[in-house]
């Protein structure tokens, strides 16, 4: 594991999302590198949830009331940021979260958007490019993640694994997908948050296989110990079953994603990851034995 020089002693971090399932994972990365977190929420019941994770200090608000976010920047040294998912504003947001932050004397602003940003086909995807704009004409020291499609998003299909023996993605099972596991992505925020060796940099951030479908099953039945079966269900069986908290059109961005992955995959190297972590990024295989034990527990 690489070692954080901190920029300065005890830097306080503010996490948009704190408490979210991407985000969260930055709080306790950012801790052990010796940061306080300042956790932005915006329902007050999830304090407890945030300082479970060690954030210090709660902030109430929201992306879209700018006077909360202005509160919620006092004496911070540095931001993290992830977008929410499809939603018609995201770039409007980052934006103005990148606006308020420089007005607030903020250092360090580490923006975890998304691999292929430039990618015109895919609208989720350049919906980053205003907010990596902002950032490169703000005068912080920025460093931009570029993640591929998360090990975590895969924990949501994990109860149809286990019932149904079945994993399935609404795309064709032989579509080759680059992954990362969000746990390395959040150890590489915070090391750019608490030193100075990531600064200005835009990093592309994947692990090392580019698997399909039927060999994630493969690996699916080994750590289970029983015959789990690649599928392709259609977009829209896919989202009923998974009971997505997205509304028509966040869905019809979803399904475009998933049609780029049926016609094109996605693909990614682990150069930049191994390089900055120093280590192997975490695999798959590691990650889909984990979801096993836990369901043993």
């Amino acid at each position: 594991m690489s070692q954080a020089t901190p920029t300065r002693p005890s830097p306080t971090v503010l996490v948009v999302g704190a408490t979210g399932r991407f985000a969260g994972l930055v709080v306790p990365a950012l801790v052990e590198r010796g940061a306080r977190v300042r956790a932005l929420i915006r329902n007050p019941e999830r304090a407890s949830s945030a300082r479970h994770r060690g954030a210090s200090e709660i902030a109430i608000g929201d992306l879209r009331d700018r006077p909360s976010l202005v509160r919620a920047m006092e004496g911070i040294d540095g931001v993290f940021h992830i977008g929410p998912a499809f939603v018609p504003d995201e770039a409007e947001l980052g934006v103005t979260l990148v606006e308020v932050a420089k007005q607030a004397g903020v250092r360090k602003f580490v923006f975890s958007s998304v691999i292929q940003p430039t990618n015109t086909q895919l609208p989720n995807h350049t919906a980053k490019i205003p907010v990596e704009t902002a950032l490169f004409r703000s005068g912080m020291e920025y460093t931009i993640l570029q993640p591929a499609n998360f090990f975590q998003n895969i924990e949501g299909a994990w109860r149809t694994v286990m019932t149904d023996g079945t994993f399935g993605e609404p795309f064709p099972v032989t579509s080759r997908v680059t992954r990362v596991d969000y746990r390395d992505v959040a150890e590489v925020a915070a090391l750019a948050l608490t030193d100075d060796r990531l600064a200005y940099g835009t990093f592309e951030l994947c692990a090392t296989e580019k698997l399909n479908r039927k060999e994630i099953a493969t690996l699916m039945s080994q750590a289970l110990g029983r015959r789990i079966e690649a599928t392709a269900p259609d977009f829209e069986t896919w989202a009923e079953r998974a009971a997505l908290p997205y509304d028509r059109e966040q869905q019809r961005l979803l399904a475009n994603v998933h049609a780029h992955y049926a016609d094109h995959g996605s693909g990614g190297n682990d150069l930049v990851l191994r390089s900055i972590l120093g280590r192997p990024p975490r695999s798959l295989k590691a990650y889909i034995q984990e979801l096993a034990q836990r369901a043993d527990t």
